[in-house]
């Protein structure tokens, strides 16, 4: 902190001549204690306080003696650039502060304490934020065993506020809690696996010192688990790994890898039975070395160190064996060559091992793909729940969708999830660390859309900015554009987007030089595009251009068994948002299993949401569903939904049949089957027996 930041500016200055007198007077008007004397010509002398007035009173000084001869003469000046630390001194009551022969400014030992308690409390708030910004949970307790810290992770982890906690003794929140053992032993314990609230956790618990004395306990916890998940990685890897290495050694093509420098790193089996040489005459050895003892008559990898690019060589061996011999640099991210991987083949194999080799890299992709989408499936995505296999088929797909740079359109109804997809393309795509932009066609004016999408130059329009604005292509350079509901594009502009497309470049509202752009184009839409061209509300060269790899989000009653987890994760997500813990019976299941869901996942979150919400029990049973929703069998709001014509007699005993079916499961007794479907218990037994339902109910 420099001087001028905490000095009182504009401060009292005494000329030489002041009496004692006048000087007392100006102390008490201005209330200070202190001030500097200049003479004549304005330049500081000295500093006159009140203790020379004390002096004067104790002494018996005439008080119209001048100040000039009764002040400190030699006093120290600060500049205002000067660091505080550098200049004041224990003992320093106040120190002037001049800028060059001009007097600017007083240090006070007020000014002093208000710099000390702002870099205080600044300090204080930094050290609280580190505290709760980070991943691992702390709790400390002082001497007495009460919670002094308890941080947001250990709050979100553990499902406590920590206003509940603080203040409280620390066995009464966490009877298990070992702190107060580690402040009375003054002992350290790092690393004790601990379980809490369910979960597997590390506890690194250490004694709290000042001066060598014991103050307090703290404990930092880690959740391990995700721990044991980059442990599961780092084994899947090692798996891998060990497969690449089987997968080389059994490679019938040659492989050959040397350093950045031409040493040879690494050969296979399949190398030394093409060349007819040992692996002794390479390993550790420069290829320069080797092609001149003529084992080879030329070295790829040389040739590959030289030219910087990939080459391929006819070569003949020392067996006499024609290869062919492809060799390619591998570059760390400054631009050396660090590795050099050369393939080597018997020519005569060319044709069959080129076969094989394409099935490996289509394998290799495919295992990548399902990795991808295993881990999404399994390891926790946290907005992907899928259980179905017509879901698991189109996140297949779209992983596969990521890899290329096609411009892809996502049709479905509303609320199937095609934002998700379209985020999960980009970030599964080569583009995933870029900008991710998206743009709902729908919601902006159509005397806005355009500006927005491309831009406009300074002055283009009333209102413009004098700068010039970007538009979202620009924005949205080198990464992925998602154009939401862009069945509402406006017929204007979608001859501007066509434009887009085709060229790979746009041109800004009053601007005259077209600007390239590299942008990955997805696009969105509930409407049926196809009709649309019909009618002319789109355009059909558009619409082509759009759809070159059509992705359909299927409507959620095309994959009900999603509709299990995708609730159990709406309501473990609810309950950790709003702090319940609420449940759902199994009948309200089975009206979510019956129901059409015509707005998809988002009405069932929603649904889920507002049932957690106004439901003042802890389970959520039939009565609290809505009346649009019915609450199974004999509810008058659930409609019969027909799919086929057939005869009468056929669809009644049909229809029967299942409703007789479903009492039974539901109902313990043919009495309560018979009040619920409002006959007679005979008649309930006597079509049960009719249609082969055999019953496991009791009559009573």
């Amino acid at each position: 902190m420099r001087i001028k930041q905490i000095m009182s500016s504009d401060p009292v200055v005494l000329p030489d001549s002041t009496t004692v007198q006048e000087a007392s007077a100006i102390f008490l008007r201005r209330e200070i204690d202190g001030a500097v004397v200049v003479n004549k010509a304005g330049k500081p002398v000295g500093l006159f306080t009140k203790t020379h007035i004390y002096r004067c009173i104790v002494e018996k000084i005439g008080l119209h003696n001048h100040v000039g001869i009764l002040m400190t003469h030699n006093v120290r000046m600060a500049d205002p650039d000067d660091m505080v630390e550098s200049v004041i001194r224990p003992g320093i009551g106040r120190l002037p502060v001049a800028s060059g022969e001009k007097v600017v400014g007083m240090v006070t030992r007020t000014d002093l304490a208000n710099a000390f308690y702002k870099s205080y409390h600044i300090t204080v708030n930094e050290m609280e934020s580190i505290i709760q910004s980070t991943h691992n949970m702390i709790i400390s307790v002082d001497t007495t065993g009460q919670i002094r810290v308890f941080n947001r992770a250990a709050e979100i982890l553990l499902g406590v506020s920590g206003q509940e906690v603080k203040g409280k003794h620390i066995m009464d929140v966490f009877p298990t809690s070992r702190l107060m053992d580690v402040m009375r032993t003054g002992r350290a314990e790092p690393m004790q696996k601990i379980r809490l609230n369910g979960r597997d956790l590390i506890s690194n618990r250490s004694p709290i010192r000042n001066n060598h004395e014991i103050i307090g306990a703290v404990a930092v916890l880690q959740d391990i688990s995700e721990l044991e998940n980059i442990s599961r990685e780092l084994h899947y890897v090692k798996e891998l790994n060990e497969e690449l290495d089987a997968i080389i050694e059994s490679s019938f093509d040659g492989l050959y890898i040397t350093d950045g420098k031409g040493v040879t790193l690494r050969l296979n089996k399949a190398f030394e039975r093409i060349t007819g040489v040992d692996a002794d005459e390479f390993l550790g050895r420069n290829v320069r070395d080797i092609e001149k003892e003529k084992i080879i008559s030329e070295s790829v990898s040389s040739l590959v160190l030289k030219r910087r690019e990939p080459v391929t060589i006819m070569q003949e061996t020392k067996s006499g064996n024609t290869t062919l011999a492809t060799g390619n640099p591998v570059f760390d991210k400054n631009g050396n060559i660090i590795r050099v991987v050369s393939n080597v083949r018997d020519i005569t194999e060319l044709n069959r091992l080129k076969q094989k080799l394409e099935q490996v890299e289509g394998l290799n992709r495919h295992y990548a793909n399902e990795i991808k989408t295993l881990r999404m499936q399994y390891k926790g995505c946290e907005r992907f729940v899928i259980h179905s296999q017509p879901m698991r088929k189109l996140l297949e797909m779209v992983i596969r969708l990521a890899q290329v740079e096609s411009t892809v359109l996502i049709t479905g109804e509303s609320g199937t999830g095609k934002e998700m997809i379209a985020e999960t393309i980009h970030k599964n795509s080569p583009r995933h660390d870029k900008t991710f932009l998206k743009v709902n066609c729908g919601a902006i004016p159509s005397d806005l859309l355009e500006s927005e999408l491309f831009g406009y130059e300074a002055g283009a329009f009333t209102g413009a900015r004098k700068e010039g604005k970007a538009g979202y292509f620009e924005l949205a350079n080198a990464g992925t554009l998602f154009l939401d509901e862009i069945g509402d594009l406006p017929l204007g502009l979608q001859v501007k987007l066509l434009r887009v497309l085709q060229s790979r470049e746009i041109m800004r509202i009053g601007g005259s030089t077209p600007t390239k752009i590299d942008v990955r184009i997805l696009a969105a839409t509930n409407r049926e595009l196809e009709k649309m061209v019909a009618q002319k509300q789109f355009r059909e060269d558009l619409y082509y251009r759009l759809n070159v790899i059509p992705v359909e989000v299927p409507p959620l009653r095309d994959h009900k068994e999603d509709i299990i987890p995708l609730t159990a994760h709406f309501l473990q997500r609810f309950n950790r948002q709003y702090k319940l813990n609420k449940q759902i019976a199994v009948e309200v299941i089975e009206v979510f299993m019956q129901h059409r869901w015509p707005g998809n996942v988002r009405e069932l979150e929603n649904i889920i949401e507002r049932l957690m919400v106004i439901t003042p029990r802890e389970t959520i049973e039939l009565d609290d569903l809505p009346s649009y929703l019915g609450t199974g069998i004999g509810d008058e709001a659930t409609p019969i939904i027909v799919n086929q014509i057939l005869p009468l007699k056929e669809a009644m005993e049909s229809v029967e049949k299942q409703i007789l079916e479903k009492a039974y499961d539901k109902y313990k007794t043919t009495r309560q089957i018979a009040r619920k479907l409002q006959v007679n218990a005979s008649t309930v037994v006597r079509k049960a027996a009719k249609y082969g339902i055999n019953p496991t109910h009791k009559d009573f």
